[in-house]
Formats: C-alpha cells, structure tokens, sequence
C-alpha cells in the first residue's frame, strides 16, 4: 500500500463518519451509531472505499485507549466512594445477570460447552458485553424530565458508574483466562499486582500531578503529561500485567480524575478524540463488521441479544433496587435506566474481536443493542415518570 494511500483514506473515514453521525443524531440515535454505519459503507462488506490495514488498527486502537482515558477521567471519585452498598449491590446485580444471561444465550443457540474450551470463552464474552452500561441518553433524558438529581436518578448514575467499573475487571479475568499460558490463579495474581501498582503508583502520580496543577494551573503540559500517563498504563497494563491496555487507561483516568484540573485535561483530550481517533475507532468497528456471513440464524440471534441484553438489566438492577426497599415503580426506573449500551459496549466487543474471541459477524448483535436501547430507553422513562403525574405521585 502506498504511504499517501493513508491520507486518502483518513479523509473518507472522518468525512463520511461525521455525516453519518449528525444523520444518526438528527434521528434521535445515538453519533457512534452513524460512525460505525459509515465504517459499514465503506468498508469491503459494502462500497470497498477503504480496506483495513496496521495503520488504521493502530489508530484505532489509540482511539480506544483516549475513550477509556476520558471515561475515567469522567469520575467522580468522591460519589463513587460514597455510594455506599445500595448503588454497589445494584452495580453488581446489573453486571452479573447480564453476564449469566449472554452466557445461557449463546449455549442455548450453539450448545453448551466444556469448561475452558473455545466455545465456553466465546458464550462468556457475549455475557460480558451485555454487562456494559452507558447511561448519557439516561442522564439527559432524566434532566429534560428534572429528575436527574432525585433519589432514582442519583441512583442510576451511582450505579452505573460502579457497573463499568466490575465490567471492566469482569472483562480483565475473562481475557486473563482466555490465554492458554496463563493459569486461573495466575490470571488472579496478575490482576491483584495490577491494581495495587495502580494504587500505589497512582497516589504518587496524583501527588504530583496535583502539586505541578497547584503551581501551574490550566497549562498545556498537564494534558500533555496525563496523556503520556494514559499511554503508560496502557501499556504497563498490557506488556507487564497481561491486562488489557483498555483496563490500564481507564485507571489511569481514574487516578487523575480527582485533580483540581481534571475537566481540562479532559476537554484537550476529547478534541483529538473527537475530530480523528474516535470516528476511526467507531468507522473500524464498521470496517471489520462482516455481514456476508449473516443469516437467519445470526439475525435472530441478534434479535434474542438484545431482548435479553435489555430484559436482565432491568431484573438484575430492579431486583437489587427492590432489597434495597425501593418501590416497585422506582425499581423498574432504576432496570429501565440502566439497559442503555453504548461506546463501552462497542469497546468490549472490539476487544473480543482483537483477542480472537469473537467473530466479527457478531457486531450486528452488538449494533442493533445500541440502537435499539438507545431509542427505547427514554420513551420508556418517559411513560413511566407520566403515569407518576397521573396518579399524583
């Protein structure tokens, strides 16, 4: 491939993704549903415009990196720590349904499967993409109806947070076990290892992170340095601790997440994430989505995902809700506003796909989840906090 080749195809990827996601806004969807639709059309399932290369994966996998970053940059360290057990029972029970649902649902389609073989990773996988929640839809439907900072809103936010963390180390584990070098014990230790360097690192980095923002506030060369932090536990994460580079970023954005200057590294990230990496992130995604070999089986496959995607995040969260002494049509709202998936779930799933354990036909699945819930998630809050007006409540 010629070297200028890249040029032409960096200026297809960003030009069409951006149309497709203001297209996608514009019809109340989400924009990463139109990036990766673009990467759909121009990819060689469809127009053969761009074809996949080192280059673009590489890129890519930057883009990836900076969205986990800004995630944990995203934070908020002192709700998280006081939550307490209502939003962390909630969390965990919206993780581990989804979890064991995805599971049961790929055996149930393919078979079960022995402990350890390929299949079982697989049908593990697909649970562990359904654990992902993201609740921006949520949160700005929640503030149109002015209940975001009520006791269910409060709630799902807390919640959620706690949600994507679990799923993070959830996914770690999964990968950790996937590899036929490494132990189950081994896969335990290394992550244990990770996360008290995280610990121990982290604190000195917000240290001194926190006197360099003391003594030179809103400067370049914080955003500067919290990226080449990012970039480090990316790959600290990865090369030392056979952790996924996603989990090492996201840490590092929580490390930093607490400094005075945090909204500002934050906002500098997000420009080249927003204008470059992220479109080819989410156009890759679409790139790499194989739909020669979907069939009737796979599309209703697709069908049965994401209705047990949507149906055990309200169990799993409203069943924790419900100990936790939330009445029942607040247990519902709490289930109903943590179903959304999003960039984290796309996330996941390019990260099964990298590992080799997904197939690439299965971000159809994935796709229509996102759309589906996405749309669905704030009509049904809707008519929910409606008939709280009519009945008076």
């Amino acid at each position: 491939m010629e070297v200028y080749n890249i040029f032409r195809d960096l200026a297809i990827i960003i030009i069409v993704a951006k149309v497709f996601g203001v297209l996608a806004r514009k019809c109340k969807a989400p924009q990463v549903v139109g990036e990766i639709i673009a990467g759909l059309l121009i990819g060689p399932s469809v127009l053969g415009l761009v074809q996949q290369s080192d280059f673009l994966a590489g890129m890519a996998e930057v883009g990836v990196v900076l969205l986990m970053f800004s995630a944990g940059l995203e934070t908020n360290l002192k709700d998280l720590l006081k939550t307490g057990p209502v939003a962390l029972l909630i969390a965990c029970a919206g993780v581990f349904v989804p979890l064991a649902g995805g599971t049961l649902l790929y055996m149930g389609f393919y078979g079960a499967a022995p402990f350890g073989s390929e299949q079982f990773y697989t049908a593990v996988f697909i649970g562990v993409i359904m654990t992902a929640t993201s609740v921006s839809i949520t949160v700005q439907s929640l503030k149109e109806m002015g209940k975001l900072k009520g006791k269910v809103g409060t709630t799902i936010l807390s919640a959620a947070i706690i949600d994507d963390v679990i799923g993070i180390i959830v996914l770690t584990f999964v990968i950790g076990f996937k590899s036929p070098d490494n132990h189950p014990g081994k896969v335990v230790l290394n992550t244990i290892l990770f996360f008290v360097f995280a610990i121990v690192v982290g604190f000195i980095l917000y240290k001194l992170f926190k006197a360099i923002d003391d003594r030179y506030p809103h400067t370049r060369r914080i955003p500067i340095m919290s990226l080449a932090v990012c970039f480090a536990f990316a790959y600290i994460a990865e090369k030392y601790f056979g952790i996924a580079d996603i989990t090492g970023a996201y840490v590092a954005g929580i490390v930093l997440c607490s400094m005075r200057d945090s909204s500002y590294v934050d906002q500098k990230m997000e420009v080249s994430s927003y204008m470059i990496f992220g479109p080819i992130f989410f156009a890759s995604i679409g790139l790499k989505t194989n739909i020669d070999n979907i069939n009737g089986n796979i599309l209703l496959f697709s069908l049965c995902f994401v209705l047990v995607a949507m149906v055990t995040k309200i169990i799993g969260c409203g069943l924790a809700a419900k100990v936790c002494r939330f009445g029942v049509k607040d247990c519902l709202k709490i289930g109903v506003g943590m179903m959304t998936r999003g960039e984290v779930a796309l996330i996941v799933a390019q990260k099964g796909l990298s590992v080799g354990m997904l197939s690439p036909v299965y971000f159809t699945s994935v796709i229509l989840l996102i759309i589906v819930s996405s749309i669905s998630t704030p009509i049904i809050l809707k008519l929910l906090y409606a008939k709280d007006k009519v009945n008076g409540e």
